[in-house]
């Protein structure tokens, strides 16, 4: 596949992947279901060098918050953010970290009362950026029916957002992710149910089981993350054929690469579009 001499492609196991992708091609659509993260993979990691918004950063940059506020987001992130990307610690090492740092942006943002009628607003108004092509990439799914399941330890309210600004909130398109629950007045006043962050999602898998129950014909998987922790996104699918992970490599590429492809089939490096899922589904569908 012409995509694939890309140098933004990396595989350690070309001929496994050829296989893989042939068992997808045989399955067609009617087998097929995509399995997603969405911060910095559905999303776009930076834009002409500068660095992209998170779902939360959405929140965190805009004037729904106090300067105050933004500060302290700011220090938390300048504080976790490097342990959440350090390859030197294990993922159980980092867990309570990150958890501490959920809780206490979360926290922060329950404390400013943001309004939900202000959330289109500040989306609108946002540096957001979904990687190019994926007008194509959710078209396409949508065109043939594949069900594609949106799991992100983001805030779900901003990435339905998002996909809906862009036009491509399809009924095709589940998302599972961390939902502000407001009051009557339309305030924020909590999180519904538990926590989602980018190390847990294999418990957040099999509480989606229901789900991927109602899909047990959907047994060929395309699986797009960019963390070491969206691996386990398609842990709750019952009987797997054949899957197909896609990771795309974003930061400390020289310190990552070779786990990411220990763990991923397909590793795009520095690669802000979605050519390679294109590419592939176009073979498929």
């Amino acid at each position: 596949m012409l995509e694939f001499q890309k140098k933004t492609v990396h595989f350690k196991d070309p001929e496994r992947v050829e296989e893989i992708i042939c068992g997808l091609i045989k399955g067609g659509a009617a087998k097929l279901q995509i399995i997603t993260d969405f911060d910095m993979t559905l999303s776009r990691f930076s834009n002409n060098g500068k660095r992209c918004p998170t779902c939360h950063n959405i929140i965190d940059n805009s004037k729904m918050v106090t300067e105050e506020c933004r500060k302290k987001l700011l220090q938390l992130k300048d504080t976790y953010y490097p342990i959440e990307i350090d390859p030197n610690l294990t993922i159980e090492e980092k867990f309570p970290f990150i958890v501490e740092w959920y809780f206490k942006s979360h926290t922060l943002l329950i404390e400013q009362r943001l309004q939900k009628d202000k959330l289109p607003q500040s989306v609108k108004e946002s540096d957001a950026c979904l990687r190019e092509g994926y007008e194509h990439f959710f078209d396409k799914l949508q065109e043939h029916n594949v069900p594609m399941f949106i799991f992100s330890a983001g805030l779900g309210d901003v990435l339905e957002e998002i996909i809906r600004q862009a036009g491509v909130y399809h009924p095709n398109v589940k998302v599972v992710s961390n939902f502000m629950e407001f009051d009557e007045h339309g305030v924020l006043k909590g999180f519904k149910g538990e926590l989602i962050h980018v190390y847990n999602k294999h418990d957040g898998a099999l509480k989606n089981t229901e789900y991927f129950k109602q899909l047990k014909d959907n047994c060929n998987i395309i699986l797009l993350g960019d963390s070491l922790g969206d691996l386990n996104m398609a842990d709750g699918v019952p009987n797997v054929e054949n899957i197909l992970k896609i990771g795309f490599l974003n930061d400390k590429v020289e310190e990552l690469l070779e786990k990411y492809l220990d763990s991923y089939d397909i590793v795009l490096v520095k690669d802000e579009t979605l050519e390679v899922p294109n590419s592939i589904l176009q073979k498929i569908l």
